[in-house]
């Protein structure tokens, strides 16, 4: 996709009317199928873009400044979209990811000491024991390989393990085929143009078939809690265990549904993404990939990191905050206005969607120079210091920034040092990678590699 030059900010047009470049029935197969493929080249470098199709007022908002003020200054008058509640919600209920309000309150109270650096800290060691499974298995392999697809195994088998010490191996296949079936979920016309609630919207047979799924292998899981007498340290004793530090009360049957289906299905796709995203790059960039092995060499030489190594390896993370701006898992925040409102001097009608497109954002020329290049050194903490803190957001932002982003960041740089301290990934020739935009940024075919063995530090 090509985007434009930088402009100055004399030139930036703050409400600009943007007409849809398609009829309406394009507009909507384009938004199903692709919500990248709407975009056109302008809005990039746009802080405010304004657009109508029929009676739906939209707008994009893509300046830090009025990012802040929906998601963190007036974030009480912006809720969930009517689309994201209706995709997400015959799954994940009222978890932390769509619930809002007071009840949404009471569940991050209740669910933050469960994400806590100290738990954290506690689960990096079975993080490197699934990668190091993962890596003997790859012993094996001797031809290309869609890689996107072992990172999901891989982050499916650390969330089951962390929350609920169990191993899944069998389950991937499944697993892996529902996830794609609820990533795949399209937006209806009814929430496309904001319709009230009271209208019936048609679940699919697939959808009804996969949370039925979803809840099925869940519910198993507790079964299996629930008859064992060992006490465990995992994320589902924690919620089990947790209580409201204002009320004292726990989660009901329900509310513990919603919140393990929101971190299961949320916790283990989103990583899984951006680690595919990592390969993909580091892939075509081997200055980029021979100073991470510098590092890696240096400060582990060759051994699983642990939860200390993790403040060493800052090119690691510089490398994973690089590869989520270009491509952000979690590409998009919608919001629906509650009463009327303004942001740069344009007025927001109530009931108005208000779009943060992450994936727009993070390529802002206004923002970032030579926005479309990997550069991990964007992210040196002199150049972090100098940029405004809602220009880059792969986690959200304000009080709804995601709960277990820390757990995810540190889960990847682990992954990052295991993987990368044994293996080059080189990218197979003959299969194209290309980003698609549905309720995560996928590889939209993967990413196909082959295995070049290194030769690493000693191993301790």
């Amino acid at each position: 996709m090509t985007h434009p030059p930088a402009m100055t900010a004399d030139a930036i047009v703050e409400d600009a009317y943007l007409a849809p470049r398609f009829g309406l029935i394009e507009f909507f197969r384009r938004v199903r199928s692709d919500q990248l493929s709407i975009l056109t080249p302008e809005v990039f470098g746009r802080n405010l873009v304004h657009s109508r199709l029929l009676f739906l007022h939209s707008f994009l908002v893509n300046k830090p400044e009025y990012i802040e003020h929906v998601l963190l200054t007036n974030h009480a008058n912006y809720g969930k979209s009517h689309f994201v509640r209706h995709m997400l919600g015959p799954l994940l209920g009222e978890g932390l990811l769509i619930s809002e309000g007071d009840f949404w309150r009471r569940q991050r109270r209740i669910a933050a000491p469960a994400f806590h650096n100290r738990r954290i800290a506690d689960f990096v060691a079975t993080v490197g024991s699934s990668a190091e499974a993962t890596l003997a298995r790859w012993r094996d392999i001797t031809g290309p390989f869609d890689v996107s697809a072992e990172m999901m195994a891989l982050t499916l088998d650390i969330i089951c393990r962390t929350m609920f010490s169990t191993d899944v191996t069998r389950d991937v296949a499944a697993v892996r085929r529902m996830m794609d079936q609820v990533v795949g979920v399209r937006v209806g016309m009814l929430d496309l143009f904001g319709l009230p609630n009271w209208i019936p919207r048609r679940q699919t047979r697939t959808l009804r078939r996969v949370v039925a799924e979803f809840e099925a292998f869940v519910a198993g899981l507790l079964a299996t809690r629930r008859a064992e007498t060992v006490e465990r340290g995992d994320l589902l004793a924690m919620l089990l265990a947790a209580r409201d530090p204002e009320t004292g009360e726990g989660m009901s049957d329900r509310q513990l549904r919603d919140e393990i289906l929101t971190i299961f299905t949320a916790g283990h796709e989103t990583t899984a993404n951006a680690l595919s995203w990592v390969w993909y790059l580091l892939a075509q960039h081997p200055d980029a990939e021979a100073r991470l092995h510098d590092e890696l060499d240096r400060v582990l030489g060759g051994r699983t990191p642990g939860f200390a190594d993790l403040a060493q390896l800052k090119w690691t993370r510089m490398v994973l905050d690089e590869a989520m701006r270009l491509y952000p898992p979690a590409h998009g925040i919608s919001r629906t206005a509650i009463r009327e409102d303004r942001i740069g001097g344009v007025r927001i009608p109530a009931g108005a969607t208000v779009t943060v497109n992450i994936y727009v954002t993070h390529r802002n020329p206004n923002l970032w120079h030579e926005p479309e290049r990997f550069d991990p050194e964007r992210f040196a903490p002199a150049n972090v210091a100098q940029r405004h803190r809602f220009a880059y957001l792969p986690f959200g932002g304000g009080p709804r920034v995601c709960i277990g982003n820390s757990f995810a960041i540190a889960e990847a740089q682990v992954i990052i040092a295991a993987i990368a301290q044994r293996y080059r990934l080189r990218l197979a020739p003959g299969h194209a990678v290309e980003p698609i935009g549905l309720i995560t940024l996928r590889p939209k075919n993967g990413v196909w590699v082959t295995l070049e063995p290194r030769k690493a530090a000693a191993r301790g």
